[in-house]
């Protein structure tokens, strides 16, 4: 069923899904991206189209989940954090060590499922700075949609 929903939106459904699936939903992200790419090399949807909108969805998902946890969710941590016991102090230290390191977790998060689904979300809420935020997420997303979106792919020329 998800193979014809794919195979008749073509490279469209992969934009959609990705871009939901940085803001947080639980939709196919890796897995999505091995199918599309076993597509791509069965002909069924054109590569090049499929790996551009992959990415755009990627980035531009992270970049909306970074603005709602930039404009609400630090808020949304001082307020409910107590039941996850993140006390104010222990946000303090989150932010200092995300300015600090932030970009290696932007980057690495990727590869990380849940972590992938939220960086966006957690680097906007904990204060990080926007360009590196996007520089990070730029380098991460084509990593990422490298080895996912175009490793499988690279697969038919071996068999």
């Amino acid at each position: 069923m998800i193979e014809h929903f794919l195979e008749h939106y073509g490279a469209y459904a992969y934009f959609v899904i990705l871009f939901l699936s940085s803001l947080g939903l639980p939709l196919p992200g890796e897995s999505g991206l091995i199918l599309g790419s076993l597509l791509a090399a069965a002909g069924k949807i054109d590569l090049t189209t499929f790996l551009i909108l992959s990415f755009l969805g990627t980035v531009l998902g992270d970049c909306v989940g970074y603005a709602i946890g930039r404009y609400g969710g630090r808020k949304l941590l001082l307020k409910y954090g107590r039941y996850v016991k993140l006390t104010p102090k222990k946000l303090e230290k989150f932010e200092e060590n995300l300015n600090k390191r932030g970009f290696y977790f932007v980057v690495s998060a990727r590869f990380i499922v849940v972590l992938r689904q939220l960086n966006g979300i957690i680097a906007g809420a904990g204060g990080m700075k926007f360009l590196i935020f996007f520089i990070a997420n730029i380098i991460g997303a084509v990593a990422w949609i490298t080895v996912w979106g175009y490793g499988p792919y690279l697969i038919k020329f071996f068999f």
